[in-house]
C-alpha cells in the first residue's frame, strides 16, 4: 500500500477493517423537479422547482411524473429533474441550478447540497446558502470536495474524511472555515413541508418578583376573576401558608 502524501485527519477512530455498521445504510433515492412546469404565463404550474415528484413511467429521455403538491401528472424531459440520495446529494445539476434551488424562500442560512463538480469529473462540490445583504450569486458559496487515492474526501487538505457522510457531519457541527455551519439539506417541497409548517416556539417570561415589596395580603389574595398570571402559584401559596403557621409571631415581617 502506498503512502498518502497528505496527512489524513478526522475526529473518528481509524479502523483497519471497519464493521458494516460504520457505513450508513443505503437510502432510497427520490426525484426532484428542477423547474416550474409548464412555464407559460397563461397556464397554471403542474409542478414547481424543488418539489418531490412521483414517477408514473420512465421512457428514458422523458418520464411521466405526478406532483406531490397538485396531484397533476405531466410528461416531461428527464433533464427537468434530478435524482437526490441521502437527502443532500443531487445528481447532474449545474452550479447555477444549485444556487436557484438554495435561494428558494423556505431555505434558511446554512442550507446545503452536494453535487457533482462541473469542472472536475472526479470531484464533488458543496453549495451552502448564507443569508446576507450581498448580491444574489454571492449568497451561495461553493467548495470543491476532492478525493484522495485511498477514497477519503476533503475540502481543506488539513482535514480529511472517510466519506461524504462524515464530511457533512463534521461541518454540521462546526463551520471550520466554511462561510457558515451546515444546518439542513436543501428544502424539498412534498418532503419537508412539516418543517415549513412547524411553529416557532415562544417563551413567555414573567416579570421578576421583588419579594421585599410584596405584602402578605397580595400573596394570599385569590378571587374568582384572578388570572393565571398571579404572583405565586397555588402550590407556593400553600407552602408559604404552612411556613407562616409554623413561625407565628413573625407575621408582621410580611407587611411593608
Amino acid at each position: 500500500m502506498g503512502t498518502c502524501p497528505i496527512k489524513c485527519r478526522s475526529n473518528l477512530t481509524m479502523l483497519e477493517n471497519p464493521p458494516d455498521s460504520a457505513s450508513p445504510a443505503p437510502e432510497e433515492s427520490m426525484i426532484v423537479s428542477l423547474c416550474n412546469y409548464p412555464s407559460f404565463r397563461d397556464r397554471e404550474s403542474t409542478m414547481c422547482i424543488g418539489e418531490r415528484l412521483t414517477i408514473v413511467s420512465d421512457d428514458g429521455d422523458f418520464m411521466m411524473v405526478r406532483s406531490t403538491t397538485t396531484g397533476l401528472e405531466s410528461y416531461i424531459p428527464t433533464n427537468y429533474t434530478t435524482k437526490v440520495t441521502h437527502r443532500w446529494l443531487f445528481t447532474g445539476i449545474s452550479r447555477y441550478k444549485a444556487v436557484e434551488l438554495l435561494m428558494q424562500p423556505n431555505n434558511q442560512s446554512g442550507a446545503f447540497l452536494i453535487r457533482e463538480s462541473e469542472t472536475n469529473r472526479d470531484c464533488y462540490s458543496l453549495s451552502v446558502l448564507r443569508r446576507t445583504d450581498v448580491s444574489y450569486l454571492d449568497s451561495v458559496k461553493h467548495y470543491r470536495i476532492s478525493h484522495l487515492q485511498n477514497g477519503w474526501v476533503y475540502i481543506s487538505p488539513r482535514l480529511t474524511f472517510p466519506s461524504l457522510h462524515h464530511l457533512v457531519e463534521h461541518y454540521s457541527e462546526s463551520a471550520d472555515g466554511l462561510s457558515c455551519r451546515l444546518t439542513a439539506p436543501c428544502f424539498i417541497q412534498g418532503l419537508d413541508n412539516a418543517r415549513e409548517a412547524r411553529p416557532i416556539p415562544t417563551t413567555i417570561r414573567r416579570p421578576t418578583v421583588q419579594w421585599k415589596d410584596i405584602s402578605r395580603s397580595a400573596i394570599f389574595r385569590r378571587t374568582r376573576t384572578e388570572s393565571d398570571n398571579s404572583l405565586v402559584s397555588e402550590g407556593l401559596r400553600e407552602a408559604i401558608s404552612s411556613y407562616l403557621q409554623m413561625t407565628e409571631g413573625n407575621d408582621d415581617s410580611w407587611d411593608p
